[in-house]
């Protein structure tokens, strides 16, 4: 199946995501006065800046791959039977990354064999 998400798409959350914190830091009005009086003070602004960016182009990342979202379960990795369906809910686990939180997406499968769930490889 294709990514979740088209390149476009991709690109625009991350731009809005970025001129949104930049904005808070140099502001485009020129009456706006600038934040900040020492270097540790602009360190920290760019550091919010990029707790707030960053995990957004993560996000986008992540869904920009073919394999975001699969067709098919595969084997059942607990048993190896062929018998398993992919479960219509999906969820969206916070991960931790570097960058910070990272919300994802991901996929569930069931066997009908044995009963066990797990997620496809390629979600």
């Amino acid at each position: 199946m294709p990514a979740r998400s088209t390149r476009q798409e991709a690109r625009a959350r991350i731009l809005a995501a970025f001129t949104a914190q930049l904005d808070r830091v140099i502001p485009e009005d020129e009456g706006v006065p600038l934040k900040g009086a020492t270097f540790a003070d602009f360190e920290d602004q760019v550091d919010t800046l990029a707790q707030a960016a960053l995990p957004v182009a993560l996000e986008e990342r992540a869904t920009l791959e073919p394999n975001a979202e699969v067709q098919s379960a595969g084997r059942c990795p607990h048993c190896g039977s062929q018998g398993v369906y992919l479960e219509k809910e999906v969820t969206q686990p916070e991960a931790r990354s570097r960058y910070g939180p990272v919300v994802l997406f991901k996929q569930h499968a069931r066997c009908r064999s044995c009963g066990g769930s797990f997620s496809p490889s390629g979600s």
